[in-house]
């Protein structure tokens, strides 16, 4: 009687436990063998085949793989595969603790429900209760129209928790397909986008939509593709050739971030021997108005092949990136001269604006290289709102508390001299090379202006070369300012690494209260 009854029980654990085996074996399958077939000849991977790539080995555990929908129109209650079209848990990159969701086109076409919205906003509360970075591989048809406003509802959310994220953990995005609709405003809340050079695409109205409102014909890729984001509107500050390389970037961002908003970011010991740059000396031109890839300069100072460089193909006047300095994990602006001489347009100024802003957020000591000519003038820059658009790098340099270094290369003219990242907007450490120009304007331009009396008579070119000469010995130099205090220190270019590398031992402690307020009013 006791065999019996152990039996029994034996049998009982097995049908049980069976059970659990069958469910775990089915929400691993997705939308089905022939789906999964049809993604792959897409040249796409899987949601769950991108999370492994992406995380450390074995890393992963899923939260919520049993989750289903619970609607009943059109048909719905006969269809509801487990987890719901998308993959949530949390893993290690890099052995750091992230959360993870990945959307599984072969599931309803990745489409947006109740269930997988909810499993999106509990990983993201979680995420922020923990403090830890939240990625998520976005690939859906958009919102699930069968199931009405719950899913638009679903959508409100995650916008919701994206935006009480913000400043808090790191939030990146990553766009392996399409993302269409409302869709798109999660990705923009998030603090970076990457972009698979030929399968992502993001847009609010598709290419039919458009073409039944406005008669205009468009393909997907040349309506929201990657070079369209990378290029044009900014939204994409990341592209790699393939879903592997798009991964591996977004590892190697990672890297440079720290896990939330109190803690440092991470600090890298292996850096470079430190070497006399007596190079940097001859990277500057002779000619004042030459144009140079300050690339090459920033490159030459910061660790070796430490620099990633982000919206790299748009607003190319200026440089926004994360490099190290002896292990030091530091945010890059500077101006371009290869384009438009490195003058501040309106999408420059939005672009340093936002990423000095997620530096100040994240604890990110930022890096200024100064050589820039003035805003950028022109009838569409004014109607394009340069000057709302100026403010905004004016607002975030200001509001800034971290550490602020600042190294003016070359020219820093009018109102631009101020805007980046100057004394006057509370920079912690401005140095200058004896290169630097620092002045109202150009020197022939000043002249032109200041003796334009003397300059109509007989020799207004032997005029214009004498007094351009002596306003550049006067004025076009770094020593007015440093007289009077706006820059601390004028450095020849080979002394610039240390220099930096001890400004920022020297600033690892700053601490700098902000007035007492809700929040300031950002010219947006």
């Amino acid at each position: 009687m006791y065999l019996n009854h152990k039996n029994r029980a034996s049998d009982r654990e097995k049908k049980i436990y069976s059970k659990l085996h069958e469910k775990r074996k089915k929400s691993l399958e997705g939308g089905g063998e022939k789906k999964v077939e049809n993604q792959h000849k897409k040249g796409k991977l899987t949601a769950r085949e991108r999370i492994e790539l992406l995380v450390d080995e074995n890393s992963f555990v899923e939260l919520d793989s049993l989750v289903t929908h619970q609607s009943t129109k059109f048909n719905l209650e006969n269809n509801k595969p487990l987890g719901d079209g998308v993959v949530t848990g949390h893993a290690t990159i890099a052995e750091r603790q992230v959360f993870i969701y990945s959307q599984d086109f072969t599931v309803f076409g990745g489409s947006l429900g109740r269930a997988q919205a909810t499993k999106i906003c509990k990983l993201m509360e979680l995420a922020i209760k923990t403090g830890n970075p939240i990625l998520g591989i976005l690939d859906s048809g958009g919102a699930r129209i069968q199931e009405g406003v719950a899913s638009l509802a679903g959508y409100g959310d995650i916008f919701f928790r994206n935006i009480q994220a913000s400043g808090v953990i790191p939030q990146i995005s990553i766009i392996l397909g399409p993302c269409a609709g409302g869709a798109v405003y999660s990705p923009a809340l998030t603090d970076f986008v990457l972009m698979n050079k030929e399968n992502s695409f993001m847009f609010v109205t598709g290419p039919e939509v458009v073409k039944a409102v406005t008669g205009e014909e468009i393909s997907f890729y040349d309506l929201g593709g990657s070079e369209v984001h990378s290029k044009k509107t900014g939204v994409s500050h990341l592209v790699g050739e393939s879903e592997e390389e798009t991964l591996d970037l977004a590892r190697k961002l990672l890297s440079y971030l720290p896990s939330n908003n109190l803690n440092d970011p991470p600090f890298d010991p292996e850096v470079r021997e430190e070497s006399e740059q007596t190079s940097l000396r001859e990277l500057i031109p002779d000619k004042e108005n030459e144009p140079y890839d300050m690339k090459s300069i920033i490159g030459t100072i910061v660790d070796s092949d430490s620099l990633l460089e982000l919206n790299e193909d748009w607003a190319k006047n200026i440089i926004v990136g994360f490099a190290r300095m002896q292990g030091f994990t530091v945010g890059i602006i500077a101006n371009q001269p290869l384009f438009l001489g490195g003058a501040i347009d309106y999408n420059a100024a939005d672009k340093a604006s936002r990423f000095i802003r997620f530096c100040d957020s994240f604890n990110i000591p930022i890096l200024t290289f100064v050589d820039v000519p003035g805003f950028l003038p022109g009838v569409k820059q004014e109607h394009e709102g340069i000057i709302r658009h100026g403010a905004k790098l004016l607002y975030a340099y200001s509001e800034a508390t971290i550490p602020k270094i600042s190294i003016i290369v070359r020219k820093a003219y009018g109102g631009a001299y101020i805007v980046m990242s100057s004394k006057h907007l509370g920079t912690d450490i401005n140095l200058a090379w004896p290169s630097a120009q620092i002045a109202v304007m150009g020197a022939e331009g000043a002249v032109r202006i200041l003796y334009r009396n003397r300059l109509k008579e007989e020799e207004p070119e032997k005029v214009l070369e004498e007094f351009t000469h002596k306003f550049k010995e006067e004025f076009a130099n770094p020593y007015q300012a440093a007289e009077l205090g706006y820059i601390d220190k004028v450095i020849f270019p080979e002394e610039t690494r240390n220099e930096i590398v001890a400004s920022l031992h020297l600033l690892q402690n700053k601490r700098e209260q902000s007035p007492k307020r809700k929040h300031g009013v950002s010219p947006v």
